[in-house]
């Protein structure tokens, strides 16, 4: 899952991304309407973890143009994160499209619970994922081959669950970094190969993931 978080508190923001980013997640942080849209214009976000009171201007105006204007990709999920915690803000922000209304201070822990809660009603098929004798739950952050558990890492994880949302097509290198990265990730990096190298070690005989010459990779069901 990839997330947008928009927040221009120097001190707390890096603090959450890295958080989210320690929970499997992709975060691209930005800290200014401005910043949030030309994000918004170049990538697909599942989510965008949206702080109202912004430097540059109004993050509810910015809330209410995801769904008008044709510039913007609308993340599937929006949650709001702010101090405005009476309930006409609340209404504000849900008729203007969140999904969900989170008043700081609030603690992480129930950051990823109600992103785990947006994630398994956004696409309840995507809750449980099945692709040969590969089974992974999202929610719970568990994967198996076959009878056996995998023991994977945030990262692993991610790329696993990315492949098997797209089974049977060739991945690029950018494709993965797009969506299992975040913006920060170097497009000349090793570290696909290398966590590739691990997923695959980690899958066992035979392997899933086959490399297309030239291409990239493919989750082939087994």
């Amino acid at each position: 899952m990839r997330i947008l978080l928009v927040e221009d508190d120097r001190d707390l923001g890096p603090v959450i991304a890295l958080g989210l980013r320690n929970e499997a997640y992709a975060v691209d942080l930005a800290s200014t309407v401005a910043e949030a849209e030309e994000l918004l214009c170049a990538n697909d976000f599942d989510v965008a973890c949206l702080d109202l009171g912004l430097p540059d201007g109004d993050g509810l105006e910015l809330l209410r143009r995801l769904g008008a204007d044709p510039l913007l990709r609308r993340p599937r999920r929006l949650i709001v994160l702010t101090a405005r915690d009476a309930v006409d803000d609340r209404v504000a922000g849900l008729d203007a499209g969140a999904d969900d209304y989170l008043v700081k201070p609030f603690s992480f822990a129930e950051l990823a619970a109600r992103l785990r809660a947006l994630a398994r009603r956004a696409d309840v098929r995507d809750a449980v994922l099945t692709v040969g004798d590969l089974r992974l739950d999202a929610a719970a952050h568990r994967a198996w081959r076959g009878g056996a558990e995998l023991e994977l890492t945030a990262r692993e994880f991610s790329m696993l669950r990315y492949f098997m949302h797209h089974p049977g097509e060739i991945l690029s290198t950018e494709d993965l970094l797009e969506h299992v990265w975040d913006a920060q990730a170097d497009p000349f990096t090793a570290s696909v190969r290398v966590i590739l190298s691990r997923l695959r070690r980690k899958l066992g005989e035979p392997g899933p993931i086959a490399t297309v010459t030239g291409a990239g990779y493919r989750l082939e069901a087994r």
